[in-house]
């Protein structure tokens, strides 16, 4: 089996995917930042294990993204000691034998990278990869694989929790679409300002994009928020929560024998 691990800002994400059945099986997370880390994956990753019946001598190969450095060592340590492989960090130098390029390889994150290897090696077009995140991006690629820019704005949760944290009187709220766009207590006025807003900051990013490079793009959106916007629906050709890990395995593979 092929181990993914992916961290992002908030969450770091492990999954299984299985070679024989050609799909991904199995999936959890832990909080990127907190003093525990370390021992969250000593413990709650050999549970998981033991749980679903899966030996850590069945994972023969360790893909890994990461946007968050500072944890890198402690990832690699950890899969050294509990399933006695080094995992492929993905960085730079990966990205030369691949079908996507960038102008920027330094620049540019891994998990962007995933996302528009995984969206161009299926679709072959111009793609445009709306990753909702802790940042919400835009990635542009054009037919021959050519990243053509990135967009970053604040993520949905980054906004919501941004609002909270920086007004005195206004409350935390879910993040869940209202039926009306015209708020009519204060929780509904948030939740519509900020949902039905980023409604329109989508389309009017992708139009953007669409309109500058002259191209019609495929639009494919990932992420753990993709989802509650349903007002996009007919804006996304395709919605992939597994975008980011297709393209981590897609690339590991690229570059270990």
């Amino acid at each position: 089996m092929f181990l993914a691990i992916d961290a992002g800002n908030s969450n770091v994400v492990f999954a299984l995917y299985d070679e024989k059945a050609g799909k991904w099986t199995n999936q959890f997370r832990l909080e990127t930042h907190t003093p525990r880390l370390i021992s969250q994956l000593t413990k709650k990753v050999p549970l998981y294990f033991l749980e679903h019946g899966i030996l850590p001598s069945q994972i023969v190969k360790i893909g890994f993204s990461s946007v968050v450095p500072e944890i890198n060592s402690i990832i690699d340590q950890f899969c050294e000691n509990y399933f006695r492989l080094s995992p492929y960090l993905i960085s730079a130098k990966s990205y030369t034998k691949l079908p996507v390029k960038s102008l920027r390889p330094n620049e540019i994150g891994s998990d962007l990278m995933c996302n528009v290897m995984a969206a161009f090696s299926k679709f072959s077009t111009p793609v445009i990869v709306v990753d909702f995140g802790t940042a919400l991006t835009f990635t542009a690629v054009d037919s021959e694989g050519k990243i053509l820019g990135v967009n970053i704005v604040p993520g949905l949760k980054t906004a919501i929790t941004s609002l909270f944290a920086n007004t005195s009187k206004l409350p935390e709220v879910e993040l869940k679409l209202p039926k009306s766009a015209l708020g009519q207590n204060t929780i509904h006025a948030i939740q519509a300002g900020v949902l039905y807003g980023y409604t329109g900051l989508v389309k009017g990013m992708i139009g953007a994009m669409e309109e500058e490079a002259k191209l019609k793009f495929t639009i494919v959106a990932t992420g753990g928020l993709a989802a509650i916007l349903t007002t996009l629906e007919k804006t996304f050709d395709v919605v992939d929560r597994n975008l980011t890990l297709e393209g981590l395995r897609l690339i590991t593979e690229a570059n270990v024998d």
